[in-house]
């Protein structure tokens, strides 16, 4: 059973996302919230395993609300939810530590399954949408970051990873799936997902999504 704690200051938002998730046999809502005060205390008080999380809202926003339940250590993971007109509400929530962002008009069927995705420990967002949306964005890096081609930043993180992590964390950045991972360097997609969380685990990458961020933050991959 995945628990859900629905956060949006728009009581009739809510009200569809419960009953669309209470149609589920395998979802349960333990609780709303209006706020992200609320969010944060509702989510160290219950525990869920996944927060819908709105972006917009009076007194701490949603970004806010994410970054303070990521740096408090619990294990629930953060869905942004968002429009199109706002992704750079999404970027900002992403590097908050949500573990990916859907739009409010999505489907009810990509609704569910971003939640089951996230609380499997996965990323929502579509790796190429990724891409698009960090390239999008890449003002919010350092300028000499968007200037050209530039060596990678020193990272102590980096420096954990073997050669072929590195090359693997590199085309991550660019929005490669591991199909298309397995298929660059002839390796069998069971050996590509065992570096990836490989990378993960060394990195302190909380998802696939961060794993992007830390590539473009260490300049291992160049805005195009």
């Amino acid at each position: 059973m995945t628990t859900v704690l629905i956060v949006d200051d728009q009581p009739m938002q809510r009200f569809g996302f419960r009953m669309l998730l209470e149609s589920q046999d395998d979802m349960a809502v333990v609780g709303e919230a209006g706020n992200g005060t609320d969010a944060v205390r509702q989510t160290a008080e219950l525990h869920p395993d996944v927060v819908l999380m709105d972006i917009r809202m009076p007194g701490l926003d949603g970004i806010e609300a994410t970054r303070r339940i990521v740096a408090s250590g619990a294990r629930t993971r953060v869905l942004i939810v968002t429009t199109f007109d706002l992704d750079e509400y999404a970027y900002k929530g992403l590097r908050a530590g949500a573990s990916g962002f859907l739009i409010k008009d999505a489907m009810p069927e990509e609704l569910l399954s971003g939640i089951r995705a996230v609380a499997a420990g996965d990323a929502v967002v579509a790796p190429s949408l990724t891409r698009r949306l960090l390239d999008t964005y890449v003002q919010h890096l350092p300028e000499s970051t968007a200037a050209g081609t530039v060596e990678p930043v020193p990272d102590e993180r980096l420096a954990r990873l073997t050669e072929r992590e590195r090359e693997i964390l590199t085309v991550i950045g660019q929005g490669w799936t591991n199909t298309e991972i397995a298929s660059r360097f002839h390796l069998a997609e069971s050996t590509v997902k065992t570096h990836v969380s490989r990378i993960l685990a060394k990195t302190g990458a909380r998802d696939r999504v961060q794993a992007v961020i830390l590539a473009y933050d260490t300049r291992l991959v160049n805005p195009s």
